[in-house]
């Protein structure tokens, strides 16, 4: 499985893809030529005391400040 964090994305993109719905299908076309068709599924919830991360609580701060910087200079 292949996984794309929201925040990654350009906002215009993240917004779109947050507003699909359970069932709805999304087309990626490239030079006028669809290269793929994705049907957005129901999340699957985490299993119970699933952690998020398997980073260490310091490296974890550090990868939200580095994000964080990383929207704020995009942004301005």
């Amino acid at each position: 499985m292949k996984q794309i964090d929201l925040d990654d994305l350009p906002p215009r993109i993240a917004k779109t893809l947050a507003a699909l719905g359970e069932g709805e299908e999304l087309v990626l076309a490239q030079g006028g030529a669809v290269v793929a068709r994705l049907v957005v599924a129901d999340p699957v919830p985490p299993a119970p005391g699933a952690a998020l991360t398997d980073l260490a609580p310091e490296e974890e701060v550090k990868e939200v400040l580095d994000h964080f910087s990383a929207m704020i200079n995009d942004e301005f």
